[in-house]
């Protein structure tokens, strides 16, 4: 019994020296890796084989889970001097071997376009029985900030507290937030608080002395990112004379609508009264009478052209005359010609011959019906 205990023991003594002597992974590269997004990685996995290790060569790459609950999730594949790089559909086309031939002891691999989605624990396994080896790494991809947007917060007056804010919408936290004055005495005002987490500086009490042009830097330790902002400080509104001006201003604004209103009631009364004179006098004014108005314009043409065949010398004789003195209304037209009455006889006439030693012309006067006409 003896010599077979022995035997077994020496067996398995042999195994072990063995296992301890063989495959070994050399890689001394850390084991916490920080990157931006958008960069490449080379997740170092060298190995050293022994004479032992005669098995095939199996490397696999896996992203383990942090919940140990679920299955970790194979990125890459070296099986039967076969390389698998497109096992893994969220990196395919982005993971590769960084050797032609991993078989020469240099399994890493290089991950380009890093995503946020990367991070996590990878590990790199190398079989070559009896050989197993295996080593972990954890990769942290980093969104760089974003160029972050500077603004005031509040009004920018005198004796009033300013908010200067700065925001990086993108960005792996922890993010920090710095500011700087560039213009003038590049200092900060005295009453300015910065906080660097949220990213605001607050300038208490401030005064003209703080106008200026800002700078803020917001960073992590994979980037930097900045913005400028000009604060211009002012005086105090005057309330009062706002008030006045406004006040003015309603005012005046009141006083053209009532002229407006006052002007168009005017015009339109005007234009009312103006129609209804119209009307006024359509109605009043009787039609004219076409016999009298004949009659009227044949006797005052008839007396025009008696006048106008008058001499001088029996003007006086015609002045003396009552029928030509006045021309007969339209009543006296309209009686009859027997109810005229005879004009009342004139004064004594100066005889004919001493007319002519007077140097008189002679001139035949036109005789005259009753009712006064010229015949």
């Amino acid at each position: 019994m003896e010599p077979s205990i022995t035997r077994v023991c020496c067996v398995l003594l042999s195994l072990f020296a063995g296992l301890v002597s063989g495959l070994e992974i050399t890689s001394t590269e850390p084991t916490s890796i920080e990157k931006a997004s958008g960069q490449s990685v080379k997740l170092d996995c060298q190995f050293t084989l022994a004479p032992e290790d005669s098995g095939p060569l199996d490397i696999e790459w896996s992203l383990l889970s942090s919940d140990n609950q679920k299955e970790d999730k194979v990125v890459i594949l070296y099986s039967g001097d076969r390389a698998y790089e497109d096992y893994y559909a969220p990196m395919k086309g982005r993971v590769h071997f960084n050797s032609a031939d991993p078989k020469n002891g240099d399994a890493s691999i290089n991950l380009t376009g890093l995503k946020s989605s990367d991070s996590g624990t990878y590990q790199c396994k190398v079989k070559k029985a009896p050989g197993i080896r295996s080593r972990k790494m954890l990769l942290i991809v980093m969104v760089k900030p974003s160029k972050p947007s500077c603004y005031t917060e509040g009004p920018t007056q005198e004796g009033k507290d300013v908010v200067l804010k700065c925001i990086s919408r993108e960005g792996t936290n922890p993010l920090q937030y710095s500011w700087e004055k560039t213009s003038d005495s590049k200092l900060l005002p005295a009453s300015a608080v910065l906080d660097p987490v949220g990213g605001t500086i607050n300038v208490r009490n401030a005064s003209a002395s703080a106008s200026g042009t800002y700078r803020c830097t917001a960073s992590n330790r994979v980037g930097t990112e900045e913005c400028v902002l000009y604060l211009n400080v002012t005086p105090p509104p005057n309330t009062p004379g706002i008030i006045a001006a406004a006040i003015i201003t309603v005012l005046l604004i009141l006083i053209i609508i009532a002229i407006i209103l006052f002007c168009c009631c005017r015009a339109r009364h005007r234009k009312k009264y103006e129609k209804e004179i119209c009307n006024e006098i359509r109605e009043d004014v009787p039609p004219p009478k076409s016999r009298v108005s004949t009659a009227r314009s044949f006797t005052v043409g008839s007396q025009r052209s008696s006048l106008g065949s008058m001499s001088p010398s029996n003007l006086h004789e015609y002045a003396l005359k009552p029928q030509y003195d006045k021309i007969p209304s339209s009543e006296e037209y309209e009686r009859p010609p027997s109810h005229n009455p005879l004009p009342p006889p004139s004064g004594a006439k100066m005889a004919g011959p001493n007319l002519s030693r007077m140097g008189a012309i002679p001139v035949m006067i036109p005789a005259q019906n009753r009712d006064g006409s010229i015949v």
